[in-house]
């Protein structure tokens, strides 16, 4: 029997849910210092428009809640909050990029949104290259946010004591703790962040100034909106160009750089951090990551010889091994033009593509997709399974793998990794085949709804502003599920359920 929730449930959800929106309307600030630092006076009341929107929504939600009132904090209240609030903080954060005028409707706004939040990358704004900075800065910085977590930004700012913030943490679809202390684990992303923030920023500011040739003010607003896409694996960029924009081998390195510190779990920067580089080498992840791009570069490498894209051992390098690294993870800076892809590269160089796409890279990280961590441990099994049947039946087969530490395997961590690798895959197939339904052939479909399911942001040509309504709405879908690990949205519809039909 399904129990319909209680008033107190709906009380503390409203709490946290109000606690996180307001704290999302606080970061509508920095865009606003950005336009001032501009001149731009437009923009300055649109995203206080927005701001007093979200701090609205968040006092009203907070004043429904009644927080005097202690309740226990459950996991269903975290895993409906962390849900709940990606979607409120899409719309809200829509609101300032509708306003500007460069989305050709709400809906178009909230993709984008989503697609920052999410750290995916897939872009709908029109006339880019003439967005004003507060605007670019602020699609960048919803990246920043994203990447860190909706959730360990509102725990950072707002909730910072009390019961719920591990719950929190976990619906945003992060198991492994950093420090014994979820706010001790917040902290320490942020400081991990805005340390490569000020290295990253500046390498790809002096990239900018030195390489490309942009005037210092143009290679700071560059090099800031760059790393923050990059570091956490999203794939905006300033220009409409994309990366080909900066025509440049070094620049295309630095970010590669970036986008290497993005990818890697941050219990490893930790490990790093405290002296174990050892792990670098013994971790899984690292492990099971170099082999799968490894397996994609000569995907790739066999696809463009075969369809003769480019010449040269250089033009490769650039080219397709770049892309190779932006798919595997989960960034989404191209190099080459989306509709490049489709007509130039050919059918295995985009396998080897969608194949580093649908993995990503590690957990824990910025980036979408499988993660590196499961398939590590999938694989192990089957190794396991093989061992089995190559020796005694007496003989009890153990295998152990390094994840930070020793861990021995068990039939329960290969069956969370497999029933969340199967949910991908079906994630990539359902938005393939409403790709399909709306006209579009398979291959571009399967691209881009991977790409959208992924959190990666890279396109074949597909999502532009005159594609149906319906598949925007798809996609929407994909990178939200995608981006939360499935559990807590279908935690959120569950909840719902249980509201209407529950006894």
């Amino acid at each position: 029997m399904i129990l319909r929730p209680q008033a107190r449930d709906l009380r503390l959800i409203a709490s946290f849910l109000g606690k996180i929106v307001l704290a999302f309307g606080m970061t509508m600030v920095l865009p606003i210092g950005v336009a001032v630092l501009f001149g731009e006076r437009v923009p300055v009341i649109d995203f206080t428009v927005g701001l007093l929107a979200a701090v609205c929504c968040g006092l009203l939600l907070m004043s429904l809640a009644r927080p005097a009132e202690k309740a226990e904090v459950a996991w269903v209240h975290g895993m409906v909050v962390v849900a709940a609030a990606w979607l409120a903080c899409m719309f809200l954060g829509a609101v300032p990029m509708y306003l500007s005028g460069h989305w050709g409707s709400y809906l178009d706004a909230c993709f984008e949104a989503m697609s920052g939040l999410a750290t995916t990358g897939l872009v709908l704004v029109q006339d880019l290259d003439h967005l004003p900075h507060a605007v670019n800065f602020w699609r960048h910085l919803l990246m920043f946010l994203g990447g860190q977590g909706v959730i360990v930004v509102a725990i950072s700012l707002l909730v910072r004591h009390g019961p719920g913030a591990f719950q929190l943490y976990v619906g945003e679809a992060r198991d492994e703790k950093i420090l014994p202390n979820v706010i001790e684990t917040a902290k320490f992303i942020w400081l991990v962040s805005f340390v490569y923030f000020v290295l990253g920023a500046t390498l790809l500011s002096a990239c900018g100034r030195f390489a490309v040739g942009l005037p210092w003010r143009d290679a700071a607003f560059h090099g800031v909106c760059l790393f923050m896409a990059g570091f956490d694996t999203g794939g905006f960029t300033p220009q409409s160009q994309n990366i080909v924009f900066y025509q440049s081998w070094v620049f295309e390195l630095a970010t590669v750089v970036v986008m290497v510190w993005g990818a890697i779990n941050f219990n490893l920067h930790y490990a790093i951090w405290t002296g174990r580089r050892a792990e670098l080498r013994r971790d899984i992840e690292v492990r099971t990551f170099l082999a799968t791009m490894t397996l994609v570069v000569v995907l790739v490498a066999l696809g463009l010889a075969q369809s003769h894209a480019y010449s040269g051992a250089w033009g490769f390098v650039r080219r397709g091994v770049y892309q190779a690294v932006s798919a595997h993870t989960g960034t989404g800076f191209q190099s080459v033009y989306a509709p490049e892809l489709l007509a130039t590269w050919g059918p295995l160089a985009l396998v080897g593509l969608l194949l580093a796409m649908g993995l990503g890279a590690s957990a824990c990280s910025t980036t979408g997709g499988i993660k590196m961590l499961r398939v590590g441990i999938i694989a192990k099994a089957f190794r396991e399974d093989v061992k089995r049947f190559l020796t005694s039946e007496s003989v009890v087969v153990t295998t152990r793998l390094r994840h930070l530490r020793d861990v021995f395997l068990d039939d329960r961590m290969v069956r969370s990794a497999a029933l969340i690798m199967l949910a991908y895959i079906l994630l990539y197939l359902a938005g393939a085949a409403a790709g399909c339904l709306f006209g579009y052939d398979f291959l571009s479909a399967l691209f881009e709804s991977t790409s959208a399911a992924g959190n990666v942001g890279l396109s074949c040509g597909l999502t532009q502003p005159l594609m149906p309504a319906g598949l925007k709405v798809v996609y929407i879908v994909q990178m939200w599920f995608g981006r939360l690990e499935f559990v807590s949205v279908f935690v959120l519809i569950g909840f719902l359920v249980s509201f209407l039909r529950g006894k």
